[in-house]
């Protein structure tokens, strides 16, 4: 067998290998939702959340409905972390908002891979926890579409005890 053959087949070997261990490493989730109110408004009662469920000493009795902490607000683009108390795992949040004749926004969680089945739901229940309560559930025009293969968790996630 060729000996450049052999070098170039180990070489791209450990490449996958790396970029698969790299890969697991991060755990993701997606959301998009629709509102039938102006991007500003839901811009708002987001941030207003976030800043109200930050890191309180009554966080030990809130369950995951605190520890969330706004890294940035612009008209179309809301940045912020949570750390689950339970897990204590961090997830970086991103809700990119669009007005077109409704108001679309696309949220994202990442956050350090656990193997841990009960961390699954963690992203969503992250995203999630602030449509609830900002009441942004409630709106006229509220939908929300993901699926479990953009976001682990959603099809089974019972954020409520979270």
């Amino acid at each position: 067998m060729d000996l450049r053959f052999c070098c170039l087949a180990s070489a791209l070997l450990l490449g996958a290998t790396l970029t698969i261990s790299l890969a697991d490493r991060t755990a993701q989730c997606k959301i998009k939702w629709l509102f039938g109110i102006p991007c500003s408004d839901v811009c708002e009662k987001l941030v207003s959340q976030i800043k109200a469920w930050q890191i309180s000493q009554g966080c030990l009795y809130a369950g995951e409905r605190c520890s969330y902490e706004l890294v940035s607000a612009a008209a179309y683009l809301v940045q912020a972390t949570h750390t689950s108390p339970r897990t204590k795992t961090a997830s970086s949040l991103q809700f990119l908002l669009e007005q077109s004749t409704i108001c679309k926004v696309t949220g994202e969680a990442v956050s350090e891979f656990s193997k841990d089945p009960a961390d699954n739901s963690t992203n969503y229940c992250s995203l999630q926890n602030l449509m609830d309560g900002s009441d942004l559930i409630n709106v006229e025009g509220y939908k929300q579409f993901s699926n479990k293969w953009i976001c682990p968790g959603f099809d089974s996630a019972n954020c409520t005890l979270s």
